[in-house]
């Protein structure tokens, strides 16, 4: 197939709740249109899109794939996407490629959190939206019951332009509201009748529905309709309605069966017909300050919207065309780094096949192999000056310690993951030379078993989690004087070095170290020595084996000999009276402390604000954003919310989200306290 003109591209991103059948009404698209010989299923693992192992294994979407749909003259590009929580970065980023959201329902169970989530971001995005209500021919399914959860969800814009003829085990078709036509799917073939008579209410009602949120899109015809002068004719309406659905005025509703390939032949009429093209959407919006809007004569430019590391191709770039063409053999600059890439191949991708073209125009996607400097949100142009502004991602808070079970593959498990955190946003790598652990932070629970997955089968490393260590940290809390005398001969020269210090708290501000030695009682030369160990001690803590913070440190008398005085001997010297002093000055242990943003529902706030004091949290404060939702500000431990993630989803039903912030330490409780000790003794017997 030919580069498709801009205005013949349509990119239709399906989102939507897991197991709505995103992935099947992909794959049903893919066989009506004659591009597979056979329709692909997840459930017995012959998805043409779910061909990861990972994806195979569990029966369901864990990352975006393409289908390149060629219909009649137009190239219709599905980005089909994961439902999962854990992967929301992935969906998120696909949606700034397309310009139609199709969200997928569950004809039985509705729109889902995750469903409400994605309609929210769409929204602020600017990107076009419809549903497809699925499942339609499930037990208990009801039609009526779906739209009306619909509206009351989502409002008043929302029309139906297919309603089912039956529904549950009585599905047999779809009525077309914009033909006003019968249309059945049997077997491979379509046949399109009449509307039977018993459904004629119901149709008029839906088209006169139709009609009315329609003619909004056209001010001169919208008062002639509403005076009732004269109904919306045929062409009036066919003409009005693509304009309709790019300014969201109107928001289509479909129906149908993935599985036995109800109403999906004329969805796809419809994608074509009257979907935005790129050029017709609104703009890309640059780093700058800038628009840009899809261009054929443009610049050539594309946006990295996902990267993949094939084990076998190597690096996959996801690559939305902006401006301009693509050819192979083309070189453009990455805005970010201002390093050039080749572009070696363009690939149409299509699950895991892929298939060379020659080029790509504005507005299509394609697929750009062996882009190794080039990351996510990326953008690359001939002058290197375009940059899109990219989606900000959610923010991965779910932290794993990971170590290798063999020490000779640490080095390959950090590079590994750190490829793997370049491609995918969601993922961040942390080396805590503090804790001598490697973390990991991510989105969830199956986003980390996948990870451990794919590291055992692509890179052949065992691994290990570990519980996370929390940094805390030691102080004092009061004044306190001692001496520390080191004394050691062992034949010929020996050591020497003798020291009185003064430890004073000083909150917040550090360490700090004076001398107020006088008389030449330590010399001069030897007072470094003196607090090198100090901070040698300091680091080795003394409760529990946490560094100890915020404290002024004074030596201010000693002696020395002559022969044996040296730095090795005041720094022995420095550290016991260090200790000794430390003993006196009540030490405690200081835990991290975190200031915590969390949005959720007004219905799970008060079970939100419950299991914050069984953390040992302080509400801070409470507000309310314009969706209505209660905003909870809280101060809590660090080591009390590791897990708030999945904890919060649970608590939530999966509609909370929230931020964190570490900010200070403060004295930890007495049996926090005392634990950590017990346990910092024991793992010294």
């Amino acid at each position: 197939m030919a580069a498709p003109a801009t205005e013949h591209v349509r990119n239709i991103v399906l989102v939507g709740q897991d197991g709505a059948g995103k992935t099947s009404l992909a794959e049903a698209m893919l066989h009506v249109s004659g591009k597979t010989p056979r329709m692909g299923t997840t459930h017995d693992g012959k998805s043409y899109l779910d061909y990861d192992d990972e994806e195979i294994r569990r029966r369901f979407t864990l990352g975006t794939s393409i289908a390149p749909i060629p219909y009649k003259d137009y190239k219709i590009n599905v980005l089909d996407t994961s439902g999962q929580p854990d992967f929301l970065g992935d969906t998120l980023a696909t949606m700034q490629a397309a310009e139609m959201a199709m969200f997928v329902i569950d004809a039985v169970e509705g729109p889902q959190v995750m469903t409400t989530r994605l309609w929210h971001e769409a929204e602020m995005m600017r990107l076009c939206r419809c549903v497809f209500i699925n499942h339609i021919d499930r037990e208990h399914a009801n039609f009526d019951v779906a739209m009306a959860t619909l509206h009351a969800r989502f409002g008043s814009r929302l029309g139906a332009v297919t309603i089912p003829i039956g529904v549950d085990k009585d599905f047999k078709g779809v009525i077309d509201i914009l033909r006003m036509k019968a249309r059945y799917f049997e077997g491979d073939d379509e046949r399109i009748e009449e509307i039977p008579e018993e459904y004629l209410d119901a149709a008029h009602i839906a088209r006169e529905k139709l009609c009315d949120l329609v003619a909004e899109a056209d001010d001169e015809l919208m008062m002639k309709y509403l005076d009732g002068e004269e109904q919306l004719t045929q062409e009036e309406l066919e003409s009005l309605l693509d304009k309709a659905i790019a300014q969201e005025i109107f928001i289509p509703v479909f129906v149908g069966s993935t599985i036995i390939k109800q109403g999906i032949k004329g969805l796809m009429e419809d994608i074509a017909s009257y979907f935005p093209h790129p050029r017709a959407h609104g703009p890309f919006y640059l780093a700058n300050g800038d628009e840009l809007f899809v261009d054929e004569t443009g610049e050539p430019a594309g946006f990295v919207f996902k990267t993949l590391a094939d084990p076998y191709v190597g690096r996959m770039s996801f690559v939305k065309v902006l401006s301009g063409y693509l050819e192979p053999g083309m070189e453009l600059t990455n805005a970010r780094t201002k390093k050039k890439e080749r572009l070696s191949h363009l690939y149409v991708m299509m699950g895991k096949e892929v298939n060379d073209v020659k080029s790509a125009k504005a507005g299509d996607i394609i697929v750009v192999p062996k882009m190794n400097e080039t990351q996510t949100g990326d953008t690359l142009s001939v002058s290197g000056e375009l940059e899109v502004d990219p989606l900000p991602m959610p923010v991965p808070l779910y932290p794993v310690a990971i170590q290798a079970k063999n020490k000779k593959d640490e080095d390959k498990l950090g590079t590994f993951l750190s490829k793997q955190a370049e491609i995918d946003p969601t993922i961040r790598l942390v080396r805590y030379d503090e804790t001598h652990q490697l973390v990991i932070f991510t989105m969830g629970d199956m986003q980390v078993d996948v990870l451990l997955n794919r590291l055992q089968k692509q890179a052949n490393i065992d691994v290990e989690l570990v519980p996370v260590r929390i940094p805390y940290r030691e102080t004092i809390q009061k004044t306190a004087e001692a001496q520390g005398r080191h004394k050691k001969q062992t034949g010929g020269s020996g050591q020497f070095g003798d020291c009185w210090l003064r430890l004073t708290p000083n909150p917040g501000g550090g360490y700090t170290f004076e001398s107020e030695v006088v008389g030449g009682r330590i010399p001069k030369g030897l007072i470094p020595a003196v607090d090198k160990g100090v901070q040698e001690a300091m680091s080795e803590g003394f409760l529990a084996g946490y560094p100890l913070v915020d404290i002024d440190c004074v030596v201010f008398d000693g002696s020395y000999h002559s022969v044996d005085s040296n730095e090795m001997a005041f720094k022995t010297a420095a550290r016991i009276a260090f200790r000794a002093a430390c003993e006196q000055a009540d030490p405690i242990i200081l835990e991290p402390m975190a200031d915590v943003d969390i949005t959720v529902s007004e219905a799970y706030a008060g079970a939100v604000m419950g299991d914050v004091s069984t953390r040992r949290g302080r509400i801070v404060g409470t507000d309310s954003n314009d969706e209505g939702e209660t905003i909870i500000v809280v101060r809590v431990p660090y080591a009390e919310i590791l897990t708030y993630t999945k904890d919060l989803r649970a608590l939530s039903r999966g509609s909370g989200t929230y931020t964190v912030q570490l900010n200070g330490y403060e004295p930890a409780p007495y049996d926090v306290q005392k634990k950590l000790i017990e346990e910092y003794q024991a793992s010294r017997k």
